[in-house]
């Protein structure tokens, strides 16, 4: 007789947990191993998230893993893997459990309330101005609302994505049907961090995503992967240190995501998490 998989809901990159408006929304899937692509596309689209995991093949120190937006399969999701790295502690597995993902396998440190994701590495490209002028006029943004300190880039990473620094008060006023054709027609899976540094640790981000079928991501565990990456080769923090990344305000779920940036190796990203 095949057994049923188990669909769980949980926010990550809580900011309380007392207040439960806080974090991003994921699905996480247990026993996922005798589903379609069908069966599997269906729960994604029926839970709503910008990202749900299915595991499969999982014991006490390992997992496969899959994401799904509600509209297609992404090779990695961070806030989705902290809901799982939670889910898995709380069935006995840990203290580290390894995730094999489409983008490489991801250690994940696992408590009851909490998870540390080890990140693929991302490397930071330049952007070509014809696309970056593209990308700025899809955002509603002008040159001038750059931060001239951080240059926007190109982030391969869990997910091939931009990123653009910018002033504050300008971190997003997007024209999502531009920002959807763009990450369409470019393959690109992860979000778009909009993104202002607040103070020298401290980060203010706006994620558009689309893509994911949402307007605007709460809380994305890739793209602050990603973003401490980018600050390290380009020398605009002085690692090891760590940062934060405020995220999900103006969509009601503010999220807090904590990123150690070591002088050499794989960034580490951090965050609660519990039921929704």
């Amino acid at each position: 007789m095949t057994s049923l998989p188990e669909i769980l809901r949980f926010r990550a990159f809580t900011t309380s947990s007392e207040d439960p408006a806080s974090g991003n929304p994921a699905g996480v899937v247990l026993g996922a191993e005798e589903l379609s692509s069908d069966e599997i596309l269906a729960i994604a689209a029926d839970l709503g998230f910008s990202e749900t995991a299915f595991l499969s093949s999982v014991t006490p120190g390992s997992a496969r893993i899959r994401y799904f937006t509600p509209r297609a399969e992404i090779a990695f999701y961070g806030h989705a893997t902290i809901a799982s790295g939670v889910v898995l502690a709380r069935r006995g597995a840990g203290p580290v459990v390894s995730l094999t993902t489409n983008a490489g396998a991801v250690p994940v440190e696992v408590q009851h309330d909490r998870a540390t994701l080890i990140a693929v590495d991302t490397a930071v490209e330049p952007l070509e101005p014809e696309l970056l002028d593209e990308l700025l006029a899809a955002l509603r943004l002008d040159p001038e609302d750059l931060d001239p300190a951080l240059p926007p880039a190109f982030l391969r990473g869990g997910n091939p994505h931009p990123i653009v620094p910018v002033h504050a008060g300008v971190l997003a006023r997007h024209d999502g049907d531009a920002v959807l054709a763009l990450q369409d027609r470019e393959g690109w899976d992860g979000t778009i961090p909009v993104v202002h540094r607040a103070s020298a640790t401290h980060f203010v981000s706006r994620n558009p995503f689309p893509r994911g079928g949402i307007r605007e991501d709460p809380a994305t565990g890739s793209a602050a992967a990603s973003l401490g990456e980018y600050l390290r080769t380009g020398g605009h923090v002085a690692p090891p240190t760590e940062i934060t990344v405020e995220q999900g305000a103006e969509t009601g779920r503010p999220s807090l995501i904590s990123v150690t940036i070591p002088a050499t190796g794989r960034i580490r990203v951090s965050g609660t998490a519990d039921e929704l």
